[in-house]
């Protein structure tokens, strides 16, 4: 197989990977909204996913801190809009809106938003495939939030939770382009550790604030293993995943695998919480997939500004 098929596929596999770890995020923000504040269930995740990867990229940091402190202020705001920022957004978001209007709502905009930024910033370019093909996962979601009716479309507003959550898919929308501008000389492990950790510190004075005028967590094993997913399965996993595919396939066509989010979760959500799978959730299915066929399979043909 020739090299570029080859990490192409391992980009699609990768990518796909972290979307469906990723799934999990939604739905524990909404399951745990009553028993662990936001900025404090952000900041857990991102401690225990610092020690965690913390033995892994101990020795690279050694050999790689002068680069890394070279370019400190990149590294913050990395750290600022994917670590700080995303997450807690989406955190905040589930105690005003459902797991599913967070998931829809994400990943419909995050896209457009990489996609746009992508075009300014990194002179990216877009084919009229890929094209075609984000304006077909945007209606397979669209279908999935109006169940079919035009009726619950049309009637359909954004609340104060649906408002967080843009703004989280701002912030991931940042991040996806500025990890494309990763030094070199920093290893994906020791990028991943760098940001966790920054992002854990920018987390801590709002965490300490917020300790202050919130009741104390009350521990037990649903939030213990809630962090531990999220620390472990959404933070370590998935980012080393999602950094790997946006090297190999480019921000454009990366960020449009995050369009399988909404159906990862409602798979979870039938095996987790016993919920009913309509006609509605496997045709916008059908389409989000084929969407990203189609995105991903007419790369090179002739590009549009």
């Amino acid at each position: 197989m020739h090299p570029y098929k080859k990490d192409y596929y391992i980009g699609i596999t990768l990518a796909v990977l972290a979307t469906m770890v990723w799934s999990g995020n939604f739905v524990i923000s909404r399951a745990v909204n009553q028993q662990i504040p936001p900025v404090s269930l952000a900041f857990y995740r991102w401690a225990l996913a610092t020690l965690l990867i913390a033995p892994l990229a101990y020795q690279k940091f050694k050999a790689e801190r002068k680069i890394v402190f070279q370019n400190w202020k990149y590294l913050f705001w990395v750290s600022l809009s994917g670590i700080t920022l995303f997450n807690t957004f989406v955190y905040v978001a589930g105690h005003y809106t459902s797991a599913i209007n967070m998931a829809l709502i994400g990943t419909t905009s995050s896209p457009i938003f990489a996609t746009v930024l992508a075009i300014i910033f990194l002179k990216e370019r877009l084919n009229i495939f890929r094209i075609a093909g984000m304006l077909i996962c945007i209606a397979g979601i669209v279908l999935l939030l109006s169940q079919g009716s035009w009726e619950k479309l049309a009637s359909f507003t954004f609340s104060t939770g649906d408002l967080w959550i843009l703004a989280g898919a701002m912030a991931f929308a940042v991040y996806n382009i500025l990890v494309r501008k990763k030094p070199s000389g920093i290893t994906s492990v020791n990028f991943l550790f760098v940001i966790f950790l920054f992002g854990a510190l920018l987390l801590l004075p709002a965490y300490i604030i917020e300790l202050s005028i919130t009741e104390p967590v009350q521990w037990n094993g649903n939030i213990i293993g809630s962090v531990i997913y999220l620390g472990l399965g959404t933070s370590v996993i998935s980012f080393l995943c999602w950094n790997a595919a946006l090297q190999k396939l480019g921000t454009g066509t990366t960020v449009l695998f995050g369009n399988l989010i909404p159906i990862f979760s409602t798979l979870e959500a039938v095996w987790l919480l016993g919920e009913q799978i309509s006609t509605i959730h496997v045709i916008s299915g059908l389409l989000v997939i084929g969407g990203l066929i189609l995105a991903n399979t007419m790369q090179r043909k002739k590009t549009i500004a």
